[in-house]
């Protein structure tokens, strides 16, 4: 635990939290960049541009983490350097180790080598993330808190767009003309890995397009 989590405690997150339950994802993010400064890192699938927007607005050398798994879509790496060039972004891209290569995408355990493992350290020393997850999202984040400790990761976890909609998402992305994911247009509705993602029907959940020849719903990063 680094200097800057241990001033607070378990309530106190929890008491964070519950403050920011009626505020703004840009005042729980300038809240963050003011509280932990450069230990303070953004995971960015790039699919959740809305959250990258606002941080980069308030923190323009904010570090932003992108996983690649090295079975991303071509079109999301198109996307990663447009966007990329757009912002000036301070870009970390992780990449999973050698022993990746015994567990291609989509077979057992894939994601605990691909994307946990090298998120883990690439959050070394760091004291806080943030990240895009929606209660919306699934059943699994329904009850996501906003700020809280990430006993998994070993750091303060705080989630800006927690109590936003999909709807909530799509406005700001008009409103500020945001470049959006080239794959959403084509029913890629929530976008992983190209072996395990599908676009989705009209009506259909989201995130029924991934892993959907399995029970799988999380990847082991917000579980």
């Amino acid at each position: 635990m680094t200097t800057r989590q241990a001033k607070f405690s378990s309530e106190q997150l929890y008491e964070i939290s519950e403050g920011f339950e009626a505020a703004t994802p840009g005042q729980i993010v300038r809240w963050a960049t003011t509280t932990f400064g450069r230990d303070l890192v953004l995971a960015c699938s790039f699919q959740d541009i809305v959250l990258l927007d606002i941080a980069v607005g308030i923190d323009p050398g904010i570090e932003v983490i992108f996983l690649d798994t090295e079975a991303h879509f071509p079109e999301t790496l198109d996307y990663v350097d447009l966007v990329t060039k757009r912002y000036g972004l301070n870009l970390t891209v992780t990449k999973p180790g050698p022993e990746a290569a015994a567990t291609p995408c989509g077979a057992e355990g894939c994601c605990k080598v691909r994307k946990v493992a090298p998120l883990k350290e690439a959050l070394v020393g760091k004291a806080a993330w943030l990240t895009s997850v929606k209660r919306v999202d699934a059943v699994t984040r329904s009850v996501t808190p906003i700020v809280s400790f990430d006993e998994n990761f070993g750091l303060i976890k705080i989630n800006p767009l927690a109590t936003w909609t999909d709807d909530d998402v799509a406005a700001y992305e008009a409103t500020h003309d945001l470049p959006i994911h080239p794959l959403i247009p084509q029913g890629y509705l929530s976008i992983g890995c190209a072996p395990t993602t599908r676009p989705v029907a009209p009506g259909e959940d989201p995130r029924a397009g991934r892993w959907s020849d399995s029970d799988k719903i999380e990847c082991g990063l917000h579980e």
